[in-house]
């Protein structure tokens, strides 16, 4: 009696363990060919390849060069959909590209993709592409990005716009938590099974969340939706969540060593970040020309500044971010 219940109970195992390989199989196979599909709606862009890494970028408009940088789980729809690419196109030639791991360029593990790295290797790609001393306005994450390109280039940049960034380091325990996925093997697995869906689950409240107290643009919320939830894409997004903290720590430093101009915007009723990370850079950091607030502003994509490019109104003293 004993051996047969044994048997029995080693064969229900083995049942069990057989089927969660194959829903993990499944989940994987479902999200890779959702991936696919994401990607393959894009609308077509360029690529270029440095220093090992194949970037991808969408170009519009012609004049004096503009850098755009989008955040951390976006992508260059950020900036197309809210109407800023458009709207800059009139007077500059805009290069917005996919910063490493997200959208259609790649992000090798052999180093650690700082704000610094990152800041070389797209200063590499501009100028690989003909862009000649150009403005570098980074979302976000991109802020972080394009601080550091004009701390360490300030001589080859035109100015540098922060918008909606991170300046000062502070408590963040939901950084730290959305990092998990990117640890080793869990997180991969994590990454390509339970994590798109979940994603694909809650982006409603997510994106809610990041445009409150403003409505949420659909064509933003559409065009990114199913990027997002790349395996790919969310473990990079979960790298700079851990990397967020450290890479705020060394921006007074970035600040403090660089001539070039700086300017910072921000919306008033952002709710990720907190309003001193928005007041201190002014005040604390060094070497910055100017400050602006947005009303309309909260934190998600570029939605204030494709508003504040405009003339006239409120949001005049925000023509920084195009000028």
């Amino acid at each position: 009696m004993s051996f047969r219940f044994q048997f029995s109970l080693k064969r229900s195992s083995r049942v069990w363990v057989g089927g969660l390989v194959a829903a993990v199989a499944l989940l994987a196979l479902n999200n890779r060919a959702a991936t696919k599909q994401a990607l393959s709606v894009r609308a077509r862009g360029r690529t270029i390849e440095v220093d090992g890494v194949r970037l991808r970028y969408v170009e519009a408009g012609s004049g004096r060069d503009l850098v755009l940088l989008h955040g951390n789980g976006s992508a260059a729809e950020d900036f197309q959909t809210s109407g800023l690419v458009d709207k800059a196109a009139k007077r500059y030639r805009v290069i917005v590209f996919d910063r490493p791991g997200f959208g259609g360029s790649t992000r090798p593990r052999d180093r650690l993709w700082t704000a610094a790295a990152q800041a070389d290797l797209l200063r590499s790609a501009t100028q690989r592409i003909g862009a000649d001393n150009p403005i570098v306005l980074g979302h976000s994450w991109g802020a972080s990005v394009s601080l550091q390109w004009a701390a360490r280039y300030p001589d080859e940049i035109g100015g540098a716009v922060l918008l909606s960034g991170y300046h000062f380091p502070s408590p963040r325990f939901d950084a730290l938590l959305a990092a998990l996925p990117a640890l080793p093997i869990v997180g991969t697995i994590i990454c390509h099974t339970v994590l798109p869906p979940v994603v694909r689950l809650i982006w409603p409240v997510l994106m809610r969340r990041l445009f409150r107290p403003q409505l949420v643009p659909p064509e933003f919320s559409e065009a990114l939706r199913g990027l997002v939830t790349a395996p790919s894409h969310l473990r990079t997004t979960a790298a700079e969540s851990g990397l967020l903290i450290p890479v705020a720590a060394l921006a007074p430093k970035a600040a403090g060593r660089t001539n070039a101009t700086i300017g910072i915007m921000a919306g008033e009723a952002d709710s990720l970040l907190d309003q001193l990370s928005f007041a201190t850079p002014a005040q604390g950091l060094t070497g910055l020309d100017d400050t602006h607030r947005c009303r309309c502003g909260s934190h998600g994509s570029s939605c204030s500044a494709a508003s504040c490019a405009g003339d006239g109104g409120q949001h005049r003293g925000c023509r920084i971010a195009v000028t």
